[in-house]
């Protein structure tokens, strides 16, 4: 297989990855406004069938993610090859996290040996403070912002390349402000991060899609 067959491949894997994380993203989006406007009081945790539905999205959306930025890190010139690598490592944090937090949510938690736990929502639930809260805001929170600033320097060209950097660094940066809600447990003030990986990600993964198609073609011209 020739240098320029694998880029190819790899550009078109990309795309179809991109596109559907952004497929995914909305998804998640739309269901997760649906489980809040079912809630009888904000504070409380959204159910099924929404409930379960968004851990399935969230296990699905976590290998897309990583192969999204693996192919932003094969399409990066040789000088800024570093940022792009360095963003694979931090998607696959946050992949692997989040896949350690959502798995068990959804498998273990309504067993009955756990539900008559009484320590369980302490590790189980989404109502702070609990360990799978916190785990889950380190990886969307922390290493997604990590992953989006280092994927920045390596994405070169354009006005459709420009576009994707102002979008990764602004989603970036509302996942970090998320942060500050979680020192005195305000939680509303943390949802402010879903504005970054779900919303504005969703649409730089979108770009993404449209510039690994792009690069596919040229390999073909």
């Amino acid at each position: 297989m020739t240098e320029m067959t694998a880029n190819r491949k790899a550009m078109r894997f990309g795309a179809i990855c991109a596109l559907a994380y952004f497929f995914l993203s909305w998804l998640y989006g739309a269901t997760l406004a649906l489980g809040l406007s079912s809630l009888r009081y904000p504070d409380d945790p959204i159910g099924d069938p929404y409930f379960t539905l968004l851990e399935l999205l969230i296990l699905l959306q976590a290998p897309l993610l990583v192969a999204v930025f693996a192919c932003v890190h094969e399409q990066a010139p040789a000088s800024v090859k570093i940022f792009g690598l360095i963003s694979v490592v931090f998607a696959g944090l946050l992949a692997g996290l989040t896949s350690l937090v959502h798995f068990p949510i959804l498998t273990l938690s309504r067993q009955a040996a756990f539900l008559s736990w009484e320590a369980a929502p302490l590790f189980f639930s989404f109502r702070w403070p609990s360990l799978a809260y916190a785990l889950d805001i380190l990886a969307w929170d922390i290493f997604f912002a990590f992953a989006a600033f280092s994927a920045i320097p390596a994405i070169s060209g354009g006005d459709l390349a420009k576009s994707i950097r102002l979008l990764l660094a602004v989603s970036g940066v509302l996942a970090l402000v998320g942060l500050v809600g979680v020192p005195d447990g305000n939680m509303h003030i943390r949802n402010i991060g879903i504005l970054g990986y779900v919303g504005t990600f969703s649409i730089a993964s979108l770009l993404l899609s449209i510039r690994f198609y792009r690069m596919m073609r040229s390999t073909d011209e």
